[in-house]
C-alpha cells in the first residue's frame, strides 16, 4: 500500500469517480476498543476546549491532535483496524471539540446576566443542537463532499488525511505532545490553578494623566495557542488590545478627569466619573466599544454570507433531488427528526409560555438550518478553525432578540430563555463544521460514512454532557470580574451585553455606536474586524502571551535550515504546542475542581513570589523549555 494519498484526493476528477486510499469497502474501523478510546478523547478535548476557549476566546481544532493520539492508541489496542480506526478517533475528537467551540460562546452568558443554568437544561439544548446540526449536514453530504470534490478544498480535512496516512511517523508527534503536556501542566500546577506558589502575571500601570495598564500572563496554554495560530492572527489580536489599552482607555481617562463632582458612572451610581480607575474605565465604557465592534463585525460577516446561503440552498436542493437511495438516508432523517423533537422538548423546558416555546423553536430551527448549510460549505473553503461561528451566532441572536422584544418578552427570565435558544443555534452551527470536516476525511481515506456518522454523534452527545458539566462547575469563577478575571469570555460577554441591553433598553448606545463605526472603518480598510475586535475585548494579558507564542514560531521558521527542516520543526512545534494547550487546560480544570472541593487553595504569594520578577523568570523558563525541544528536532531519513 502506498504511503501517500492518491493525487485525485485533491480534485481533478469528479467526486463519484474518486478511488480512496482504502479501496476495500468491506473494512470497518470500529470496535469496542476504538469506541472507548474515541469517547475518552472526545471528553478530554471537550473539557480542555471549554476551559481554554473561555479563557482565551480562541479554540484549537482537535482533528490533527486526535489523529496523532489516536494513532498511538490504535497501535496499542486496535492494531488490526489500522487507519480506519484512527480516522474514527480523530472524528470523535473533533466532535467533542466542536461542541465546546459552540456552547462556550453563548451558554456562559446565562450566568453573566445573573441567572443559573441547570445541568438538564444545558444538556437537552445542546443535544438538540447536535442532532439537528448533524441531521442537516448529513442531508447535504452528497453535494458538499462528493459533488464539490476538488472545488471545496477542505484544507483541514486534507491536513488530517495526510497526518493519518503518515501515521507511521506519529511516534515523534506523540513525544512532542507529551513534552508540551508536561511543561504546560507543571507551570499551571505551580501557579494559580493548583499550588498558587508564584505570581504569573507581569503588571505595569500608568494611572496619572495618561491612564493605561499593561499585563502579560505567563500561561503555557495561551503561548501554545499563539504558536498554533501564527503571527498574523496573534499580531492582529494584539493590535486590538493596543488600541484599547494605549488608545481608547487613556483618551477616555483624559476626559473623565474633567468631569464635575457629583457626576456618576452610568452603570455604577456610587462611583464619580472623575475618580475612575483604569479598570473602571475599561469595564464601564471601553468594553462596550468592543461589543459594538464585534456586533458590527458579526453582522457584516453574516451579510457577506447571503450569496453563499442562496447558492448553498439552491445546490443542496439539486443535490437532494438526484441523491442515490440506500446510502443511509433513513438514519440521516432519523437523526434530523430526533433533533427537531429534542429541540421542541427543550423549547418547552426553557420557555415561560406555550407561545414562546413554539416561536422560539421555529426561529431556532430555521436559523440553524440556514447557517448549518453555510457552515458546511465554509468548512470546505476555510476549515473549522476559521469558521465565523461568532458572526453567524450574533446575527441569529439579534434576530431572535428583536422578535422577543416585539412580543414583549423582556424580563431577565425571558433573556435566559433567549440565550438557551441561542445555545441550540450555535451548537448546530459549530457541530456542522466539525461533522463535514470529519466526513471529508472519511471520504478521502475510504472509510464508511455511516459508521463515522454514528461514532461522531455519540462523541458529540458525550461532549455536550462534559461541556455543560464544566460550565456548571465553573459558574462561580465565570462571574468573577476585575483586573485579571479567571476567564475572559469575550463572546459570551458580548451575547449577554447585547441581549440584556436590547431587552432592557439600557445599553450605552454611544459607546456601542463608536465601536460599530470603528469596525466599519476596519471593513473599509479590508482588515479582519472580528480578530481585531476580539483582541480589543480580551485582556491584554491574554493577547500579549499569545503573541509571544507566535513570535517563537517566527524565530523557528527564520532559523530553520531549508524547507524540509522548517517543515519538521513547525510540525513538531505544533504538536508540542497542542500538548501545552492540553496540559494547561486539563491541569487548570483539575486545579479548579480541587479548589471547589477544598483539596487545595488558600495560598497567596508574598514577597518576591508575588512580584513581576518571578513572573519574568517564569516567562523566560517557559520560552526556553518550549524552544529547546523544537530547535533540537531534525529531519529523519531520506525523503
Amino acid at each position: 500500500m502506498n504511503k501517500k494519498l492518491p493525487k485525485d484526493a485533491y480534485g481533478g476528477i469528479p467526486g463519484k469517480d474518486y478511488i480512496p486510499y482504502i479501496t476495500d469497502k468491506s473494512k470497518t474501523g470500529g470496535n469496542t476498543a476504538v469506541l472507548i478510546i474515541g469517547l475518552i478523547l472526545a471528553s478530554v478535548f471537550a473539557a480542555s476546549t471549554a476551559y481554554s476557549g473561555m479563557k482565551a476566546g480562541l479554540t484549537v481544532a482537535a482533528g490533527i491532535p486526535g489523529a496523532i493520539i489516536g494513532s498511538a492508541f490504535v497501535a496499542a489496542f486496535a492494531k488490526q483496524k489500522g487507519i480506519l480506526a484512527k480516522n474514527l478517533i480523530q472524528g470523535m475528537s473533533s466532535g467533542g471539540e466542536s461542541v465546546a467551540s459552540g456552547l462556550i460562546f453563548v451558554l456562559p452568558a446565562v450566568i453573566l446576566i445573573g441567572s443559573k443554568i441547570s445541568f438538564l437544561e444545558g444538556v437537552v439544548v445542546g443535544i438538540g443542537g447536535v442532532l439537528f446540526g448533524i441531521g442537516i449536514a448529513s442531508l447535504v453530504y452528497n453535494y458538499l463532499i462528493i459533488d464539490q470534490h476538488g472545488k471545496l478544498i477542505y484544507p483541514e480535512s486534507m491536513a488530517i488525511s495526510e497526518t493519518l496516512v503518515a501515521s507511521d511517523s506519529g511516534g515523534d508527534s506523540i513525544k512532542y505532545m507529551g513534552i508540551g503536556f508536561i511543561i504546560g501542566g507543571a507551570i499551571t500546577t505551580l501557579t494559580s490553578s493548583f499550588l498558587n506558589l508564584t505570581n504569573n502575571v507581569m503588571t505595569f500601570i500608568g494611572n496619572s494623566w495618561y491612564k493605561w495598564k499593561f499585563d502579560l500572563e505567563v500561561n503555557p496554554l495561551l503561548l501554545g495557542i499563539g504558536f498554533i495560530v501564527g503571527l498574523d492572527v496573534a499580531l492582529t489580536m494584539f493590535a486590538g488590545s493596543v488600541l484599547s489599552v494605549f488608545g481608547i482607555t487613556p483618551l477616555l481617562g483624559y476626559f473623565t478627569e474633567m468631569a464635575q463632582d457629583g457626576i456618576m458612572v452610568w452603570n455604577n451610581p456610587s462611583m464619580p466619573i472623575n475618580e475612575m480607575t483604569v479598570q473602571a474605565i475599561s469595564s464601564s465604557y471601553v468594553k462596550y466599544i468592543g461589543a459594538g465592534m464585534m456586533l458590527c463585525g458579526g453582522i457584516i460577516g453574516a451579510l457577506k454570507l447571503i450569496p453563499t446561503i442562496i447558492a448553498s440552498v439552491k445546490e443542496t436542493m439539486k443535490a437532494r433531488a438526484t441523491a442515490t437511495k440506500g446510502d443511509g438516508s433513513s438514519t440521516q432523517l432519523l437523526i434530523l427528526l430526533a433533533g427537531v423533537i429534542v429541540g421542541f422538548i427543550a423549547a418547552f423546558m426553557i420557555s415561560g409560555s406555550f407561545l414562546m416555546a413554539i416561536i422560539g423553536a421555529v426561529l431556532s430551527l430555521i436559523l440553524s438550518l440556514l447557517f448549518v448549510i453555510v457552515a458546511g460549505r465554509l468548512t470546505g473553503t476555510i476549515g473549522t478553525s476559521n469558521l465565523p461561528v461568532s458572526g453567524m451566532t450574533i446575527a441569529s441572536l439579534v434576530i431572535v432578540t428583536l422578535v422577543f422584544v416585539i412580543m414583549g418578552w423582556t424580563s431577565p427570565a425571558n433573556n435566559k430563555s433567549l440565550l438557551l435558544f441561542g445555545s441550540f443555534i450555535v451548537v448546530a452551527i459549530a457541530i456542522a463544521g466539525g461533522y463535514c470536516q470529519s466526513q471529508k476525511v472519511t471520504y478521502v481515506i475510504g472509510g464508511n460514512k455511516n459508521e463515522m456518522q454514528r461514532y461522531f454523534t455519540m462523541a458529540s452527545i458525550l461532549g455536550v454532557v462534559v461541556v455543560v458539566g464544566v460550565i456548571v462547575l465553573l459558574s462561580d469563577q465565570l462571574k468573577i470580574t476585575g483586573d485579571n478575571p479567571p476567564f475572559a469570555l469575550p463572546q459570551a460577554n458580548l451575547m449577554s451585553t447585547l441581549t440584556s441591553g436590547i431587552m432592557s433598553g439600557q445599553l450605552p448606545w454611544v459607546m456601542i455606536l463608536v465601536g460599530v463605526f470603528m469596525a466599519f472603518v476596519l471593513f473599509l480598510l479590508d482588515l479582519p474586524i472580528m480578530t481585531i475586535a476580539i483582541g480589543f475585548y480580551l485582556p491584554v494579558a491574554t493577547t500579549s502571551i499569545i503573541l509571544v507564542g507566535a513570535l517563537i514560531r517566527v524565530f523557528v521558521e527564520k532559523t530553520a535550515k531549508g524547507d524540509k527542516d522548517k517543515e519538521v520543526k513547525i510540525s513538531n512545534g505544533i504538536s508540542l504546542s497542542s500538548g501545552l494547550v492540553a496540559g494547561g487546560s486539563i491541569l487548570g480544570l483539575i486545579g479548579i475542581i480541587c479548589q471547589v472541593t477544598g483539596l487545595v487553595g488558600g495560598n497567596i504569594p508574598s514577597g518576591f513570589a508575588a512580584g513581576n520578577g518571578i513572573a519574568a523568570i517564569l516567562l523566560v523558563a517557559l520560552i526556553i523549555l518550549t524552544m529547546i525541544p523544537i530547535m533540537k528536532s531534525k529531519v529523519k531519513g531520506n525523503d
